[in-house]
């Protein structure tokens, strides 16, 4: 029989003793990523049952000797294992021999795990690694070698017993790697009280209690968690199938949901991406800022799940998608980005919020590189209280002194002061992590991020928490099974709020602390929320000074400060002309609410009335009523229809508007349908008389020579050609003048849609207390 040259073969885990403590290394090869990869695996067997199957009672006792027959190579690797936790040490697969006639292995060399030497570039590694691991190895030679013979059987050509090391006493002996494995009966039992929301140390506390003690369970709780870990993928892979179906019906049921699969490959980890018609028409109105929750990751959920939220009129979480992130790498988060983009007509946001993990800030970079990007500051200090777990336990005052630091600094200068301080004072100077923080604080310190808009309310409290859109409804137990259940939950609960939200600003009249018109005003102007943040800084500018320092004649320069709070002082530069200020504290940038500062200036100016470029639409009790952003849009230069994808996504979303709307009551359903059938038939006009009216349209833009050239052989004189094109001209400015008149009459429509949606939404609130009374 012909022998192929040695080789290596690497079968999976590497089944080391370490001298140190065995326990430490696994965890560290999980912290590391790995899935979970049973032992049993490794030596070609199922299960515990399986392997007292290929020995008999006797032959489990037995010693190897050479000459030794098995009827199989496994048979002979799980004997010799088998011996190896009797004597107490741990075994591993080493090199082979393959035929050069079928490539069959002939020849299978199993070792101690110890064999050998580990290569310099290893003990490299392992030594730069932060959590070093022992190195195990110390050339032990003991070995066996079995070779296939031509009656099929397998027998033992060389066996060396003695080890140059300690072998492990027989209480031990169960935390060595190759005698580690999950048997089927635990699979069962581990699957079962996963199933009931029990962890991996209340799982392995049933194992020990059930097997009679940790030495007859068979594996460690680092062994339970790695296969609870690799069971929840599995589990995830089959369960996204059953979410795309769902999303299947969900489409089918309203042509206007949206959603994408990435990838073709089903057994493959996959990402979803999935919007409603609502979620893409608040969008339109609120999609200025973006955050996407990816708290799942640090929560250890078992479902993967990742909304993209706002803040509507009320502020209000607002959805605008969500998404399954199986494939957390750099490449699916950029489709993941691209798709949502996709879904939302392409507009990006101003700004967005997300986790500030390596890869997710790469693939925001690629896919909204104008987008102003910051990192979630309720993460950030969740991650401090891990990476400063012992100065939170043994420094109470450092969470306070940290959020203070982070949050009341309003100058680079100041904040650079209170970080050296703090680092000073809790003995953090060099802490790895404060660095790496520090060098991105332009991505999280809010001073940093003042100059733009992301509609919160405060300067300095902004991000300390999320609030969910799913709280309550998704949350670490929730299983994928369910998930769309609770999707649909969590969005009939979020508009129900919305609309209560919408009675409130509606009905309820809220009290004038001032005899302000700009309060009364905004009063009427504003949702009630808001107008309450409004108040809030308007009353303060009771208590405040406004000093002209400068004034150019056009721009007048004011020094503002607070009674008795001299030292804290705020500058804002007021263009008289134009009404319009900035103010050094920046309110009106970062959250879109004008700050008391500028509001102390107006009142010193006699400025009455709020400027309108005051009053963001998005704030308003209008904010989702008229032309919403991507109506204008339209009208821009830049997307006059140069591709089939712009003109399909303008008409998508002009056609979701007419259907929601249409659909409120019966008479606007009658006046959509009309609308419909008679845009239906001017289509299908079009479609039959294309060139002709591309022609006219052409002699709308004065290309008479084309006109000319095209009926040369239908008109006979030039005067005939003069009255012919005079005609033409008059039609399409008629025709101009009916599409204005029509525009006009579409826009009425719309307005009183709205006063009716707001109506039946009042009754209905109306209803629902009358019936809880």
């Amino acid at each position: 029989m012909e022998l192929a040259p040695l080789s290596v073969e690497n079968e999976g885990i590497d089944f080391d003793v370490g001298s140190g403590d065995e326990e430490e290394e696994a965890a560290g090869a999980e912290i590391e990523g790995e899935d979970y990869n049973d032992d049993e695996e490794e030596f070609g067997y199922d299960s515990g049952e399986r392997r007292d199957l290929l020995l008999s009672g006797s032959d489990q006792n037995h010693e190897p000797y050479e000459g030794m027959e098995f009827e199989s190579e496994e048979a002979a690797r799980i004997f010799y294992n088998s011996y190896a936790r009797r004597v107490g040490f741990s075994t591993r697969v080493s090199v082979y021999h393959r035929s050069r006639r079928d490539g069959a292995i002939i020849c299978r060399q199993v070792v101690c795990s110890r064999q050998g030497f580990r290569q310099a570039r290893d003990r490299e590694r392992c030594i730069s690694n932060k959590r070093q691991r022992a190195d195990t190895r110390v050339g032990c030679k003991a070995m066996v070698m079995v070779k296939k013979q031509d009656s099929g059987r397998w027998v033992v050509s060389r066996l060396i017993k003695e080890h140059n090391h300690e072998l492990v006493p027989p209480d031990k002996v169960h935390r060595l790697r190759s005698h580690r494995h999950v048997s089927g009966p635990a699979r069962s039992l581990i699957d079962t009280l996963k199933a009931a929301g029990i962890g991996p140390s209340g799982v392995m506390s049933v194992l020990i209690r059930e097997s009679g003690g940790i030495n007859n369970v068979g594996f460690t709780t680092v062994d339970c968690r790695n296969y609870m870990s690799g069971s929840r993928q599995r589990t995830r892979v089959s369960g996204v199938q059953q979410v795309v179906d769902e999303l299947k019906r969900m489409r089918a049921e309203n042509s206007s949901f949206f959603y994408a699969v990435e990838g073709e490959n089903e057994n493959s980890k996959r990402n979803v991406f999935w919007a409603d018609a609502d979620s893409r028409m608040n969008y339109n109105y609120f999609g200025d800022t973006v955050t996407i929750d990816t708290t799942y990751r640090s929560n250890r959920y078992r479902v993967p799940f990742a909304p993209f939220t706002g803040l509507n009129h009320h502020g209000q979480p607002v959805l605008f998608g969500c998404a399954l992130i199986l494939n957390e790498s750099e490449a699916s988060y950029i489709w993941l980005f691209q798709t949502w983009l996709t879904a939302m007509s392409g507009k990006h946001p101003v700004s967005i919020t997300t986790d500030q993990d390596r890869i997710i800030r790469a693939a925001v970079a690629h896919a909204f590189p104008k987008v102003r990007h910051r990192f979630c500051k309720w993460s950030i200090f969740r991650e401090a209280e891990e990476k400063l777990a012992h100065v939170h336990q043994s420094r109470p005052t450092f969470e306070a002194d940290f959020r203070k630091c982070v949050n009341m600094s309003e100058t680079a200068s100041e904040f650079d002061y209170s970080w050296e301080s703090l680092l000073k004072r809790y003995d953090l100077v060099g802490n790895e992590w404060l660095q790496s923080m520090y060098s991105v604080r332009q991505q999280w310190v809010p001073l940093y991020l003042r100059d733009t808009f992301f509609g919160e309310t405060t300067v300095t409290q902004g991000s300390d928490t999320i609030n969910s859109f799913f709280d309550g409804y998704v949350n670490a137990s929730t299983a994928m099974q369910v998930l769309i259940k609770q999707y649909e939950k969590a969005v009939a609960s979020r508009h129900e709020k919305e609309v209560k939200a919408d009675y409130d600003t509606m009905n309820t009249t809220p009290v004038l602390k001032t005899p302000s018109p700009m309060e009364k005003q905004a009063a009427s102007l504003f949702t009630r929320k808001i107008f309450m943040k409004f108040q809030e800084e308007l009353v303060e500018t009771l208590a405040i000074t406004a000093t002209k320092l400068d004034d150019t004649g056009t721009v007048a320069t004011y020094r503002v400060v607070k009674f008795g709070e001299d030292h804290k002082s705020y500058t804002v530069l007021f263009h008289i002309f134009e009404t319009i200020a900035s103010c050094s504290c920046q309110m009106f940038e970062f959250s879109g609410i004008i700050c008391r500062h500028i509001l102390a200036v107006f009142r010193v100016t006699n400025v009455l009335t709020l400027p309108s470029h005051y009053a963001l639409k998005r704030w308003t009790r209008n904010a989702k009523s008229g032309i919403s952003v991507d109506e204008r849009a339209i009208d821009l230069p830049g997307n006059s229809g140069d591709s089939s994808a712009v003109r399909f996504n303008n008409l998508r979303q002009e056609a979701i508007k007419f259907v929601e709307e249409g659909s409120r009551s019966l008479p606007l359903y009658n006046v959509a349908m009309d609308a419909l059938r008679e845009a239906g038939k001017k289509v299908a006009a079009a479609k039959t008389q294309g060139p002709v009216i591309k022609w006219a349209g052409d002699m709308a833009n004065g290309s008479a020579s084309d006109v000319q050239s095209s009926e040369s052989d239908q008109l006979s004189s030039e005067g005939e050609k003069d009255k012919k094109i005079l005609e033409l001209l008059n039609e399409v400015q008629s025709a101009n003048q009916r599409c204005e008149v029509y525009r006009a009459k579409l826009f009425s429509l719309l307005k009183d849609m709205e006063e009716q949606k707001l109506k039946l939404s009042i009754k209905a609130q109306s209803v629902r207390v009358s019936l809880k009374e």
